[in-house]
């Protein structure tokens, strides 16, 4: 398995310093990758008590692509992927290009990860539809596969109309990777059709019948299922911080787990467990269990 460290985006703070630390430690410790999170907007719990926001305005949340343009110019080799990227609030074409960009300026290391999200006030206040999110994904990561893989472009769909033009400049990978996150059914059978990777919540267990659906998804599309990246996400704190936070022997008894079921990547996160804007002590703490992992 390709090992990450999740930027932990909501005790790090705003420091570029302590964010290029993070970037260039991660890539000196031997970490295949950086993944990060996405939230335009954070909620004031105050303005409705009934709201779900496992997150706040109190959490900081870098732009994802503005993040890896800064940690490309501070990396040479690291991997820079989103884990995930709230695509249908986003403007497809803009995507495309915001990508493409960070894709050329860290010398082809970008893996896009989309997902729909679960919080409706972004896609408002962003002017985007919450309702049809999941098939306008599609859309728009056929429009921005064709981009990124043409000189010019032409595309009619349902939410896109496209005249003829293109990027410049242009994503290096043709196409660049775009991996699907979330474990509903509707997003294994995504995966399965169109996706180069799939990033699951949960345990392998738990979520077989929807691996059952990304197989048969991926079969009927005329496609092999081994050929489909897994993600697996492990962290020693959910954002619900709903029970204590785990030990490193039970992320590890995770982490065999998910290598036992042909996951090809595995995240490991540190936020929220008191570590705070400690850059070193989030490094010391990923390694520990990047050691472990590769021990398996």
């Amino acid at each position: 398995m390709k090992i990450g460290a999740s930027f932990p985006n909501v005790e790090i703070g705003n420091d570029p310093a302590a964010i290029r630390d993070f970037a260039q430690g991660a890539e000196e410790l031997g970490f295949d990758y950086i993944t990060t999170t996405d939230h335009v907007l954070g909620v004031d719990p105050k303005g409705d008590p009934n709201i779900f926001a496992p997150y706040t305005l109190d959490d900081a949340f870098h732009e994802p692509f503005v993040l890896y343009g800064f940690m490309a110019a501070c990396t040479r080799r690291i991997g820079l992927a989103t884990g995930v990227l709230i695509l249908p609030q986003r403007q497809a074409v803009l995507v495309a290009k915001q990508a493409a960009e960070v894709d050329v300026l860290s010398g082809g290391r970008l893996r896009l990860g989309v997902g729909v999200g679960w919080q409706a006030l972004e896609y408002t206040a962003l002017g985007m539809d919450w309702h049809t999110r999941g098939k306008r994904s599609e859309e728009q990561v056929a429009i921005m596969r064709a981009l990124w893989t043409n000189r010019t472009t032409a595309f009619k769909g349902a939410w896109h109309d496209l005249a003829e033009s293109g990027l410049n400049p242009n994503a290096i990978q043709k196409p660049i990777p775009v991996w699907f996150g979330g474990m509903s059914d509707a997003v294994a059978d995504r995966v399965g059709r169109i996706g180069d990777g799939w990033i699951p919540i949960g345990t392998p267990e738990a979520l077989k019948p929807q691996f059952d659906i990304m197989h048969a998804a991926a079969e009927k599309a005329g496609r092999d299922p081994a050929t489909i990246g897994i993600e697996a996400m492990t962290g020693f704190q959910n954002a619900f911080r709903a029970h204590p936070p785990a030990t490193i022997d039970q992320l590890l008894a995770s982490a065999a787990k998910w290598k036992q079921a042909g996951a090809t990547h595995l995240a490991i996160g540190t936020s929220m467990i008191g570590l705070g804007t400690d850059v070193s002590g989030h490094l010391s703490l990923l390694t520990e269990v990047k050691n472990g992992v590769q021990a398996l």
